[in-house]
């Protein structure tokens, strides 16, 4: 293998499953590399070993990710004007602003408020679970793994659980837009956009005029030290939170029963004991690694193993890489559930982006499959996963299987 045969650009490099023996090499020969862009664009930098995606990720004030600065969370670049008529996600900014930011919509995430919603969040799963038990055979992924983030979601938002696959269908239209299956124009895209701004309008009126004991409405409230979230704001942190709040959980969960399809013995490990659920939940992250790369700008020189990175230069971690990294897991490529410790970063490598749902993807995750070992001892694949294209999202569309549930179930 060369350097040259690398393309990280090409979503069509990640349909057959993730290229990791380019980020094996990467991480052996060029840990630092920057990688070239067609068209004589400036390329960007490629970082793989563990160490350096967390102190990248931790070095806010060097690799920031203010959109100003050029800091999107892709590789492309955005027209300009996009972000100026809209306002920031709290994913293109950085402190003190993003800080502001956090500490308002955290009002929603307490560990109480998180808490809270597992015994909902279980009895959600056990119906999806049932549901799908009855049918004998799914798509794991549409009937199964999509439906409780987005049940959940819907719950933790306030939207009536009728409403639940707008925010399936807006989402596929605003990620999943390289694919084949889900590609529309820029133009839907764009109405997926609005259409979500106007829904979450709609819901914040609505709560503002009857609030409730609900995330919505704390998030409404929330004041920290006078600030108070915009509608501009709200209207952002719902699209945020809609759209990473089940896509991400969605995948994670896909790849991880694709995982015991693959290594249906530690399928089993579980079935014999539900109480490790919990720890391989976190190999389940580790494995799937759902969003495989954020992108910072540089906004000072620095020199990094030997290589001068310029300010201005784009950077992508990339966790998919860090997640199987040799000097930091033992056996990188082996799928074990009693792994541990197991310090992955699936959902970032500390610092301010730290993923604001992680309590909460953890939760889903284990719930439903404590739920789904204890009802469906055996599960078969019909057909091989069929993955989303793309180079960002580490996604599965489709995964029909057959659940083997014992007829009392």
């Amino acid at each position: 293998m060369e350097l040259a045969d690398i393309d990280l650009l090409s979503p069509d490099s990640f349909t057959g499953g993730v290229p990791h023996e380019w980020f094996t090499y990467l991480r052996e020969h060029a840990p630092v590399y920057l990688h070239p862009e067609p068209a004589g664009g400036p390329g960007f930098w490629v970082i793989t070993k563990y160490d350096d995606v967390v102190a990248f990720n931790r070095d806010w004030e060097t690799n920031s990710s203010d959109q100003d600065r050029g800091g999107v969370v892709g590789l492309g670049e955005m027209p300009p004007g996009d972000f100026e008529q809209g306002g920031k996600l709290m994913l293109t900014m950085d402190p003190p602003d993003h800080t502001r930011y956090r500490k308002l919509v955290n009002k929603g995430f307490t560990p109480r408020m998180i808490g809270a919603l597992e015994r909902h969040i279980r009895e959600l799963a056990a119906g999806i679970i049932d549901a799908a038990v009855k049918q004998g055979t799914c798509d794991f992924v549409t009937d199964v793994a999509a439906e409780l983030p987005l049940e959940a979601i819907a719950e933790l938002i306030g939207v009536p659980l009728e409403d639940r696959h707008k925010i399936f269908d807006w989402s596929n239209r605003m990620i999943g837009s390289e694919d084949p299956e889900y590609v529309v124009s820029a133009e839907a895209t764009t109405t997926a956009q609005i259409e979500m701004f106007m829904y979450a309008q709609q819901l914040a009126d609505n709560r503002r005029a009857e609030p409730r004991d609900d995330i919505v409405t704390k998030l409404l409230e929330a004041d920290v030290d006078g600030d108070k979230l915009s509608e501009m704001d709200f209207n952002l942190f719902f699209l945020l939170l809609a759209v990473a709040g089940n896509e991400t959980t969605r995948n994670a969960i896909s790849h991880g029963l694709d995982a015991f399809l693959q290594h249906p013995d530690q399928y089993e490990l579980l079935v014999e004991d539900p109480g490790r659920v919990a720890r391989a939940t976190e190999e389940i992250l580790r494995w799937a690694s759902p969003v495989m790369y954020f992108r910072r700008n540089t906004t000072r020189d620095s020199d990094v193993r030997g290589h001068h990175i310029a300010a201005g230069d784009k950077v992508s971690l990339w966790y998919i890489s860090a997640n199987r990294d040799e000097d930091i897991f033992d056996e990188p490529f082996r799928f074990d559930v009693t792994r541990d410790p197991n310090p992955h970063i699936a959902f970032g490598g500390g610092g301010p982006h730290f993923c604001l749902g992680a309590s909460l993807a953890r939760l889903e995750i284990r719930v439903l499959f404590e739920e789904l070992v204890q009802r469906v001892p055996r599960i078969t694949p019909i057909h091989d996963a069929a993955r989303l294209r793309s180079n960002f999202i580490n996604g599965i569309k489709h995964l029909p299987v057959v659940l083997h549930a014992p007829a009392h179930a």
